[in-house]
């Protein structure tokens, strides 16, 4: 057959599959879990077809074929004759559900679309974890230097956020966070505050899309890239168990993205590197008079010592509404900026620590229920809750006052892990998240003096062993604790 007539029969084929298949059947959520289903679903139906030809398929059906990607990984329409016959069934059966699932956007409304709800409790938009993956695979399967995996992950979306809103504090630069309406069948997620280029979710499938092409470039020669299904499954559908938590994993996954995007990207200098992905795309958009402008190189260095702050000092933090918060009771009580003492908790119940998204959003709805039900407050009590997930969920935050250790409350902040420690400790990782990330977070945000002072709750309410024997062992050797 002529390339000419192999292509009208490609094209008559996802025709027909197009009107006799549709969306593959129930995957309606936007869940990582369901995006992954879709995926294999695809590579069942196609057992020879290549990981780098279902993520160039992909990139090519949501539309992402801008002049920087086309730059980096090429065009995903010059595909062969052959991998148009194998992404042809992508295409016809998937079209729908892949365009939505990937192409990012933001309504008028405050809806982000293009992101999906991880296992782990934290949102990821696909598209720049797909280029990423993406970039490795190129770097793996053609060869070439690995130029391109973080201008397109990361690179460009903060140099542009930092560039186009300069006028403005650079920590207001990223973010926002949101919620989505329903965590077991997520269906729309709503940010909290007005978007900019760089949302949480897409700078978490940035921070994921770098880690992982960049496990795929740097493979032995003698080992094969897995199925996209199986890298994402690996990356973001794991279990954890014992009381061990995320210490006993040793690979790459999601839970550890930020200190594991930092060990990746920090020593790339990471100031050099955006500005010059900035002076691509103009480039490219043949814009290059806006690199005159004698503020960009103040607002990348400003945006990035925020980006830093925010995403590799501070620990991600699951917002209250993710958690499945009930609402405060009354009018919350604001606090003195910054405090002077951090209280360190254990719940005791849940005496278990807890190793997942579902199970720390249960502990912490069941904390909040026994406070406000049985105690009688207004909320639940503590500042924070570390969970041994790799997260810590919010409670009474960082500007509200809690109810946490009588006679202190409007003197620190009352952290908690979860968990009974009377004869055990927490996770190594757990303790790391409250020792150093959030205290680290609170100093540098301007919430808790630089010479704070760390009390266990048993120094300062008489009528209680909190927080438990082997863990107040533990936090008497670190620094700012005083007897």
């Amino acid at each position: 057959m002529s390339s000419s007539g192999l292509s009208c029969f490609v094209w008559a084929l996802f025709f027909i599959v197009f009107t006799t298949h549709g969306r593959p059947a129930g995957l309606h959520l936007r869940n990582m879990d369901s995006f992954i289903q879709a995926v294999q679903q695809v590579e069942d139906s196609n057992p020879d077809l290549p990981p780098l030809a279902l993520v160039r398929a992909l990139r090519r059906t949501a539309g992402n074929d801008d002049m920087m990607t086309v730059h980096f990984l090429g065009s995903s329409y010059n595909l062969s004759d052959a991998e148009m016959l194998e992404t042809a069934i992508l295409n016809a059966s998937s079209f729908s559900f892949f365009d939505k699932a990937i192409h990012h956007t933001v309504t008028d409304q405050g809806e982000e679309r293009g992101v999906v709800l991880a296992t782990d409790g934290t949102t990821v938009a696909l598209a720049p974890l797909l280029l990423g993956i993406e970039s490795g695979l190129k770097v793996k399967m053609e060869g070439g230097p690995a130029v391109g995996i973080f201008p397109l992950t990361l690179g460009r979306t903060l140099g542009l956020s930092f560039f186009s809103l300069q006028d403005f504090p650079p920590s207001t630069r990223m973010g926002p966070n949101g919620c989505w309406d329903n965590v077991d069948r997520p269906r729309m997620f709503k940010l909290s505050h007005p978007a900019t280029l760089a949302t949480d979710a897409v700078i978490s499938g940035g921070m994921d899309g770098a880690i992982l092409g960049t496990d795929i470039s740097t493979l032995p020669a003698s080992e094969q890239p897995r199925p996209l299904s199986e890298i994402l499954k690996g990356y973001y559908s794991f279990s954890l168990s014992g009381e061990q938590g995320l210490d006993a994993v040793t690979g790459h996954v999601s839970p550890k993205r930020r200190e594991i995007s930092r060990s990746i990207l920090e020593p790339l200098d990471l100031y050099s590197q955006v500005m010059e992905t900035l002076a691509l795309v103009w480039k490219l958009e043949k814009t290059e008079w806006i690199a005159m402008d004698t503020g960009v190189g103040k607002a990348v260095k400003d945006g990035l010592k925020a980006f830093v702050h925010k995403y590799w000092d501070c620990p991600q933090i699951i917002p209250r509404c993710q958690w499945g918060a009930k609402d405060y009771r009354g009018t919350p009580v604001p606090l003195s900026l910054p405090l002077q003492f951090l209280y360190v908790h254990h719940t005791y119940e849940p005496s278990s620590p807890c190793l997942s998204f579902p199970n720390c959003s249960r502990g912490m709805r069941s904390m909040q229920r026994f406070h406000q039900e049985d105690r009688g407050w207004n909320d639940v009590g503590y500042s924070f809750v570390v969970g041994s997930d790799g997260y810590v969920y919010e409670g009474r935050g960082w500007n509200h006052l809690g109810t946490h250790t009588r006679g202190r409350n409007s003197k620190g902040y009352g952290v908690s892990i979860i968990g009974d420690y009377t004869s055990s400790l927490p996770s190594r990782h757990a303790m790391g998240l409250l020792r150093h990330r959030l205290v680290r977070c609170a100093v540098d945000g301007g919430k808790l003096e630089a010479n704070f002072t760390i009390h266990g709750h048993r120094q300062v309410v008489n009528y209680t062993t909190c927080p438990g024997d082997a863990f107040f062992s533990e936090i008497r050797s670190w620094e700012h604790f005083r007897e």
